[in-house]
């Protein structure tokens, strides 16, 4: 829950320039708060970068106030949208049964999803990381197809906390969920505190596709920096 229009617009002018040299492979993707999604939509036009929005309602239409609709993001040029985010999950009651509806809503609409899962510090103490992301995976994908799909592994406890996800086992773990996918070639991406300093050892991972950047990419020299890794 950043920046009004104004404020994206001002990062764009400062973001945009910097994709220059990034490799023509390299997908980019900004997204946003729902506000801020029209004039983004305008203002990326005719460029690199994607335009993708932060969650998504299950029925098309409909008496659910606060909520909002795949026909409503496709037709401002949205092509991604986050699904099950951990603080959706955490402080908006958000379950593995409501991820998966919203999942296959995306899909239905033709948006792409970017799927969220992932343990907190008290689960991991507990010994119960496998166990929870098996879970979550085998339930938040019921029907839903994984050629269109992206996911993300975000560790709860590496996230705004000091504490840090190691690389190799961000990497472990998400070979764990790529094996229990009946695709292999999903795009997984890490989130947990992704900072500038730390993307070239992150991407240098094997399993790891991509990553999911929270704080890190307000700034946009921060998040050129991500996005235009060695």
């Amino acid at each position: 829950m950043y920046k009004t229009q104004a404020e994206s617009e001002d990062f764009l002018r400062g973001f945009l320039p910097a994709l220059d040299a990034t490799p023509d492979e390299r997908e980019v993707v900004l997204c946003v708060p729902f506000t801020d999604l029209s004039a983004l939509s305008k203002n990326l036009h005719g460029s690199r970068v994607q335009l993708g929005a932060q969650n998504i309602h299950w029925e098309e239409f409909g008496a659910y106030t606060g909520e909002i609709s795949g026909p409503m993001l496709a037709e401002i040029g949205v092509r991604y949208v986050v699904v099950g985010h951990s603080e959706r999950r955490q402080y908006f009651g958000e379950t593995d049964e409501t991820v998966n509806l919203r999942l296959k809503a995306a899909q239905r609409f033709g948006l792409t999803p970017i799927l969220c899962v992932g343990e907190t510090k008290q689960q991991r103490d507990a010994d119960e990381t496998e166990s929870l992301i098996t879970n979550q995976i085998k339930t938040d994908l019921v029907d839903v197809n994984q050629e269109n799909l992206v996911i993300a592994y975000e560790p709860i406890w590496a996230i705004g906390t000091g504490d840090t996800c190691e690389c190799k086992e961000a990497n472990r773990v998400i070979g764990l969920i790529r094996s229990l996918l009946s695709n292999p070639n999903v795009p997984i991406q890490y989130g947990g505190s992704v900072k500038p300093n730390l993307i070239d050892e992150i991407m240098a991972e094997p399993e790891i596709d991509g990553v999911l950047v929270g704080g890190a990419s307000l700034e946009p020299a921060s998040f050129a920096r991500i996005v235009n890794y060695q």
